[in-house]
């Protein structure tokens, strides 16, 4: 593994517009891409243009798929600037979002955490990740 790989985070999901409404416009990012019925499927690929990491959401009509099977099913983006992490939570909040405790107290020392309509959370860490 070497640092200029790229990350997909890829999960399906029962709740569509929900998601896309969460990830775009509470978090911010942008919807990348996106593909209908590939062999069965549809898909939406969220992330910030050019960063090494994006979601992929995808569903297949007729399936259910259910939520997340815990309350630590975590993505953390670690947010060291407080404004930029301020505007971030003011952001998700302006959408809608309400923070929810986290399952794991370490997160709500210096964080804030989100639930997705699948039940999948995105911690906000006001903290520096370097290593």
């Amino acid at each position: 593994m070497t640092p200029e790989l790229k990350l997909r985070i890829a999960r399906p999901t029962d709740h569509w517009d929900e998601i896309l409404r969460f990830y775009r416009d509470g978090l911010g990012l942008e919807l990348l891409g996106s593909f209908e019925d590939h062999d069965g499927f549809d898909g939406l690929m969220l992330g910030a243009p050019g960063a090494p990491y994006h979601f992929e959401f995808t569903r297949q009509k007729g399936h259910k798929v259910g939520p997340a099977p815990t309350q630590d099913n975590l993505v953390v983006f670690y947010l060291p600037d407080t404004e930029q992490w301020q505007a971030a939570l003011a952001c998700m909040e302006a959408h809608g979002f309400a923070p929810v405790t986290s399952y794991n107290p370490y997160w709500d020392r210096a964080g804030k955490t989100f639930e997705d309509a699948d039940g999948y959370r995105v911690v906000l860490q006001n903290a520096d990740w370097s290593r």
